[in-house]
């Protein structure tokens, strides 16, 4: 295989699009996608020109909120506590799934038996 025709294997928090594209992305002014960066729902990462560029988790994050808003009648502040409260549920789960792999590996090491020291 040549790279040309090779798929993209981007992390979802690689910085990729301009404010433009993002808008276009998720169906929004590029005006609405600057006031969710000002009340904190959003926090795209900056050039060192000072453009802000969206990843695929920015726009994910983006579109989840709009369902909240739009579907559901939730308000901006209710979204913020939701979206960070499933990011929250996300860290815990993987905590948890770390936890009983060790533990697993634990129960599969096992242990010699203890001496039982005695003569007949």
């Amino acid at each position: 295989m040549d790279g040309r025709n090779a798929p993209l294997d981007v992390d979802d928090d690689e910085p990729m699009y301009v404010i433009s594209i993002a808008a276009r992305l998720v169906g929004m002014h590029q005006q609405t996608l600057r006031y969710y960066e000002k009340v904190g729902l959003i926090r795209p990462k900056r050039t060192g020109g000072n453009i802000r560029m969206y990843s695929n988790a920015d726009i994910q994050r983006i579109r989840t909120a709009q369902r909240l808003i739009d579907e559901l009648g939730v308000n901006l502040a209710g979204v913020d506590i939701i979206l960070r409260m499933n990011e929250q549920i996300r860290r815990l789960q993987a905590e948890l799934e770390a936890t009983r792999a060790e533990l697993n590996r634990l129960r599969a090491t096992r242990l010699p038996a203890p001496y039982q020291g005695g003569g007949a």
